[in-house]
């Protein structure tokens, strides 16, 4: 876990955290001493989870979760979560926008008009959503981080990608935007590249590739939780995971 990050006090939002790199992120911010509130469709993933997060205090005295079961598309269950956020803390510390669906890979021509309206809706919608329901909190609190997951396939936009790769650059252009329109409040506000990773949506994706040969989400959960941490600086940027550097972005040449 990440010891040198002090999280005390702090409360932090993580969506889809019943499995993969969400799972980590969770485990790594209650590790640091966050409240964490772990938001997922799937019951069971976040009764283990808030079990291993309960062995970990029992040891090192630090760490809470609060279990939402919710479906992202639900959007008034997300209204309703920033509600309850404010009526319990006051404010939220740190957003880990972590849910998302990758569809199917085919062909655009291919892919059926209820399947692209899905991965819009999980991805695009519902992550506006959550935005619009916690950046109030966020912006109450005294150094206010959200973390929102992205790919590189917003940009290397690769044959059979389309409906993933079109709404990740669509959730990048509002990462970039809200950073823009909080550049001057103490709210940080970064996209993440978490590169290919040992998940079940990357096995969904390739499924011929041998999941060994890919880092575990608990490595990639231990390069990305830095960015939870109130000392950080950067925002509007993307964090790539791999590399463990943040990447400017720049006009089409």
């Amino acid at each position: 876990m990440t010891s040198s990050l002090n999280l005390s006090g702090r409360v932090a939002v993580v969506t889809g955290a019943s499995r993969g790199i969400g799972y980590f992120l969770a485990k790594e911010l209650a590790a640091a001493g966050a409240h964490v509130v772990a938001v997922a469709r799937t019951i069971g993933g976040l009764e283990e989870l808030d079990d291993e997060i309960k062995a970990e205090k029992a040891i090192s005295g630090k760490g809470e979760a609060t279990l939402v079961p919710l479906d992202l598309a639900d959007g008034a269950g997300v209204d309703r979560l920033g509600g309850a956020i404010h009526e319990r803390w006051g404010k939220l510390d740190i957003l880990v926008a972590n849910a998302g669906v990758l569809g199917v890979i085919s062909p655009l021509g291919h892919v059926e008009a209820k399947v692209f309206e899905k991965v819009m809706s999980v991805n695009v919608t519902s992550t506006w959503r959550l935005i619009r329901s916690v950046d109030p909190l966020l912006r109450l609190s005294d150094a206010g981080r959200a973390i929102v997951m992205s790919s590189g396939a917003a940009h290397s936009a690769k044959a059979f990608w389309g409906p993933y790769a079109a709404s990740k650059a669509a959730v990048e252009a509002m990462v970039r935007s809200w950073a823009d329109e909080t550049k001057n409040l103490p709210l940080r506000i970064n996209a993440v590249n978490p590169g290919a990773t040992r998940t079940a949506m990357r096995a969904q994706a390739v499924p011929g590739e041998d999941p060994k040969i890919l880092p575990h989400p608990s490595e990639i959960a231990r390069k990305i939780v830095p960015l939870a941490s109130p000392e950080l600086t950067e925002t509007g940027l993307i964090f790539d995971a791999p590399t463990e550097r943040f990447l400017r972005y720049h006009l089409p040449e």
